[in-house]
């Protein structure tokens, strides 16, 4: 079974996925930005646009995705944002046209919600300009300048399942994932200040500095 995990930038998803991974044994993360990063890095800063639109990227994601769901036994998890129809019927539809279970879902919150949670992600843009890096911070920006196109899209009925999470910690959320998914999660048994420092951790370890 492959989980994806969609929804604007900032609303959760990476780490809704890593909690599942966390209390799923046998569960995988594959992250499709991680090709796109790559893409973009063969590429002069110049002619870097999103990366979705290349052809490339679409189809290395579904290749690396058909190998894993063929090859590995375990949950496949993916958090990554797909607004647009046709990459998405490239992506989750082909997938689903090679007779792979995937279970789609689309995590919202309002506007306001989601400005407050990139707003958290500063710390780890104060570490990339003490570095001399600001790659983070553009990628933010790009992230609020889309975000109410973002917020449009995902609430069409494509984009189904949609799971509003103003009101849900990352576990719960990823609870009510597992529910609808039919996926059992091992009890959540983390204290408050240990979520906050292992989801402070994914967070960190989900910056850029290229």
């Amino acid at each position: 079974m492959l989980l994806w995990i969609n929804g604007p930038h900032g609303g959760g998803k990476t780490q809704t996925a890593h909690e599942i991974r966390r209390r799923l044994p046998g569960s995988v993360i594959c992250d499709p930005e991680q090709v796109g990063f790559g893409l973009h890095r063969m590429l002069p800063p110049g002619l870097r646009g999103d990366f979705q639109d290349l052809a490339s990227w679409r189809q290395g994601v579904v290749e690396v995705l058909d190998l894993t769901l063929t090859a590995h036994t375990g949950v496949v998890i993916v958090p990554m944002t797909v607004t647009d129809s046709g990459h998405f019927a490239e992506t989750v539809g082909r997938l689903r046209e090679l007779d792979h279970d995937v279970r789609h879902f689309t995590l919202l919150a309002r506007r306001e919600t989601v400005l407050k949670r990139l707003g958290e992600r500063r710390f780890g843009h104060l570490l990339q300009y003490v570095a001399g890096k600001n790659a983070s911070a553009r990628a933010e920006g790009w992230a609020v300048r889309r975000l109410d196109h973002c917020l449009e899209r995902l609430r069409e009925p494509e984009f189904a399942e949609q799971l509003w999470t103003d009101d849900s910690t990352v576990p719960k959320t990823a609870d009510r994932v597992a529910v609808l998914a039919g996926l059992r999660l091992e009890p959540n048994t983390e204290g408050a200040v240990r979520t906050r420092l292992r989801q402070t951790g994914v967070g960190l370890r989900s910056i850029r500095f290229d």
